[in-house]
């Protein structure tokens, strides 16, 4: 199978609209004056989904990742 970009972009999709909507939902806590216990879970599950992304797209493309276990 040809790696392209888009190829790349297409088949992460699901995962980063999950990314996508996790940084909406920290950004509507903060807004919302939520806890900060909750901000910084949100946050955490964000910046987690963020780096999901961008080691998805670096395998993808045959490039360095963290290791799996």
């Amino acid at each position: 199978m040809k790696k392209t970009l888009t190829g790349v972009v297409e088949a992460g999709e699901p995962l980063i609209q999950q990314a996508i909507d996790a940084q909406r939902r920290y950004q509507a806590a903060q807004d919302a004056g939520e806890p900060a216990a909750e901000i910084e879970r949100l946050r955490l599950e964000a910046e987690s989904l963020y780096q999901a992304v961008t080691e998805y797209q670096l395998r993808s493309f045959g490039g360095p990742a963290r290791t799996l276990h």
